[in-house]
């Protein structure tokens, strides 16, 4: 590569880590200082410790190692904002954030301007390949961190009884397209990044990677995700009294909790209403349904007829859709009705899909070296699978072999479900998958 076509990369690079850095800002701008310290429970986290915690991240991983002499603007920073990471030392207690009104908000903006100018001023020198992908981590990490600013900050508000709206989005109107059948011969498929899959310079995730084949029977995806209006018809069914639908676990979970309906939907002498970022409004019954955690997502299936799809059926078909949808860019923070069109609709963006796969390594799987590879691989246990991103997820930061997981109760994330079955039980006359 010529010095032009490296200082090109570098400047583009630079240019994309401090927008990004911006817009996590820029989520912030409608908070007040009140809202930045919310934490409503251990899973959710504050605002502040967002903005807190991806500086924290950019300053350990690659201003400490790659800058001489750096000196962070407070050490005891690495204690308060490290996550997970063991190995770069022990962590504040997570139920506890909410208990950190310092550093206070002027504070964490102050460190992030030291950080960018420090960041500006390393990317505008060389850089080596193992530096820039560090950075593109650093980016990659915090846009899912945006995701978890807007999840955690409904999460948060739904507790206030003045249902708060933190910004407001225009009702939509008209209906969803009527569901069909997309078929896949199935055969020897190939998923996952990494070698031939990735163009030169694009990201991936190390639990993305290898690159591998998979057997596949054949199957048929639904068009479009379910709705709510789907959704509630189970309800009213009594999908939620009936254990025959349930995973074992599942049934003790809506026991102990009671669950009833999604989170965020109020169901009352037949007014069906939710909470959204844009406060508490009319149910649209043509929106996908989302806020499902696993359990509800397979008992709706079941109730259906039908199954989850597996994480391999659903990166295969995929594959060869373009990454279009809802995304945060569109800053409307709730999903949209599905648009009329061929093929699978909605495959990205507007809601998280559930899998019936289990989190687990792919053969071969190698986490990155050092404290980065604790990013994913040690969580490859008792979680499941998510594919397709969200109203909340950044365009760019999706991809057909891109792997989210969650444990299977949790359910504050934009989740829903997008229906399967297996060839041999299509009872419809499917459509011709592109």
């Amino acid at each position: 590569m010529s010095y032009p076509q490296a200082r090109l990369r570098e400047d583009y690079l630079a240019a994309t880590l401090l927008a990004n850095r911006a817009f996590s800002e820029t989520l912030c701008a409608p908070l007040t200082p009140e809202d930045m310290g919310l934490q409503a429970c251990p899973e959710v986290s504050p605002p502040r410790w967002h903005l807190a915690h991806t500086t924290w991240f950019f300053e350990t991983f690659i201003l400490k190692p790659h800058v001489p002499g750096y000196r962070p603007l407070d050490p005891r920073f690495e204690y308060l904002f490290n996550s997970y990471y063991n190995g770069v030392g022990e962590q504040y207690p997570r139920p506890q954030r909410h208990l950190l009104s310092r550093p206070d908000t002027a504070t964490v903006l102050a460190w992030r301007r030291q950080v960018d100018e420090a960041l500006a001023d390393l990317l505008s020198r060389s850089v080596t390949p193992e530096l820039a992908a560090l950075v593109r981590l650093g980016i990659e990490h915090e846009q899912q961190h945006q995701e978890l600013l807007l999840t955690d900050l409904k999460f948060n508000f739904s507790h206030n009884p003045l249902y708060p709206q933190y910004q407001p989005h225009e009702d939509q109107a008209g209906g969803a397209p009527a569901l069909s059948w997309l078929e896949y011969a199935g055969g020897l498929v190939t998923i996952g990044a990494g070698d031939a899959s990735s163009s030169p310079g694009s990201f991936y995730f190390d639990n993305e990677t290898p690159r591998h084949r998979q057997w596949l029977e054949p199957f048929a995806l639904a068009s479009r995700p379910a709705t709510c209006g789907e959704y509630l018809a189970f309800i009213e069914d009594d999908g939620y009294q009936r254990p025959e639908l349930w995973l074992s676990d599942g049934w003790a979970w809506r026991s102990q909790q009671q669950v009833k309906a999604p989170l965020y939907w109020f169901l009352n002498d037949g007014l069906a209403e939710h909470y959204t970022l844009a406060g508490r409004c009319p149910l649209n019954l043509a929106e996908p349904v989302t806020h499902l955690n696993y359990y509800e997502a397979d008992a709706f299936a079941r109730w259906c007829g039908k199954r989850l799809p597996t994480e391999v059926e659903w990166e295969h078909a995929a594959a060869s859709r373009p990454v279009t949808g809802g995304f945060v860019e569109n800053r409307r923070y709730h999903p949209a009705i599905a648009t009329p069109g061929e093929g699978p609709r909605q495959l990205f963006g507007d809601v998280w899909e559930w899998t019936a796969s289990a989190y687990l390594p792919y053969p071969g799987f190698q986490p990155a070296s050092g404290a980065v590879g604790e990013y994913n691989g040690k969580f490859m246990c008792n979680q499941m699978v998510l594919r397709g991103g969200s109203c909340a997820s950044s365009r760019d930061h999706l991809r057909a072999s891109y792997r989210n997981f969650f444990y299977p109760h949790l359910r504050w994330q934009f989740s829903g479900v997008r229906l399967a079955q297996s060839m041999e039980a299509c009872d419809a006359t499917p459509a011709t998958a592109p």
